[in-house]
């Protein structure tokens, strides 16, 4: 049996991969011998996996295809090592480039604005109409979770001062501030909310008084957005990542965002340092004294 058909059989029998997944580690050692005019697989060197490489950068593959192939590769040579005496992996010390982060999509200060300040959905319903709007007044006031909204509890929630504390992946809990047109739509809700759910500690509830779960957000955000005219679907992590986006470009305070959003690391929070140029272009004129023409 060859080394490959070996390590087919590992995978399935032992690591018990679906036969998809072994058929696609097939295809990349398969694809390996082709990239490198089939030279025997243990014979193959660093210089060989590099040459591999080049030719499928050359062949202008996805960045995520071609880590999934070195993968495949190292994996082979791994197991290789450990039960077939290989002498060494030529893999090792290899990294593939970097797949470039898919950049959030973001809602214009402009769209915001006409999704929460338009005319609320007809619904039948004025509490529900105002458990929406303050539902996503706070979204985008504060860059909540999905799942941090629907977990709050009325007390999460301080109308006097002005903030919320936040329960967040891992279960750590942080202290967010609420804006004014948030304070006043929560303001709003509560009062109507009482007849709804009088027994229990949501802060949103459902028509018949039980915790909001996330699958209604969702649908009722996508419902305003139509409502609204926006023509696009809109999902409640927009208008998260919107609040970080808005308040990174007036403040610039990348660490100050990352602490709101509950991320653990600030690489996490970069992604939403992708200003656009016509800002970037502007806040250079204005700061630059040599980017000011002479008057």
């Amino acid at each position: 049996m060859s080394a490959v058909a070996h390590y087919l059989q590992h995978l399935a029998a032992e690591r018990r991969l679906s036969p998809h997944t072994v058929a696609a580690y097939a295809r990349d050692l398969a694809n390996l011998s082709r990239l490198t005019g089939g030279k025997p697989l243990a014979e193959l060197d660093v210089a060989d996996i590099r040459g591999a490489i080049v030719k499928l950068r050359s062949q202008n593959l996805a960045a995520t295809s071609l880590a999934r192939q070195l993968s495949s590769w190292r994996g082979f040579y791994t197991f290789a090592c450990r039960r077939l005496g290989y002498a060494g992996n030529p893999c090792l010390g290899l990294r593939p480039p970097k797949a470039a982060k898919a950049l959030p999509e973001i809602l214009s200060p402009d769209v915001c604005a006409r999704l929460l300040d338009g005319p609320m959905p007809a619904t039948g319903d004025d509490a529900l109409a105002a458990r929406d709007r303050a539902m996503f007044e706070l979204l985008y006031s504060s860059g909540l979770r999905l799942a941090e909204l629907v977990g709050l509890d009325l007390d999460d929630v301080d109308l006097r001062s002005g903030d919320a504390v936040v329960t967040g992946k891992g279960r750590k809990t942080r202290v967010v501030p609420v804006g004014n047109q948030a304070l006043s739509a929560l303001a709003a809700w509560l009062p109507l909310r009482l007849a709804l759910a009088r027994d229990t500690a949501a802060l949103f509830v459902s028509q018949r008084g039980a915790r909001l779960t996330p699958r209604s957000v969702q649908l009722r955000l996508d419902r305003w957005a139509r409502q609204a005219g926006l023509g696009q679907h809109v999902h409640p992590h927009m208008l998260r990542h919107a609040f970080a986006t808005h308040v990174l470009q007036s403040s610039g305070d990348l660490r100050a965002v990352q602490e709101m959003l509950g991320h653990a690391s600030i690489s996490t929070t970069q992604v939403y340092t992708h200003l656009d140029w016509q800002h970037l272009a502007k806040v250079y004129d204005q700061a630059h004294p040599r980017a000011r023409k002479k008057s």
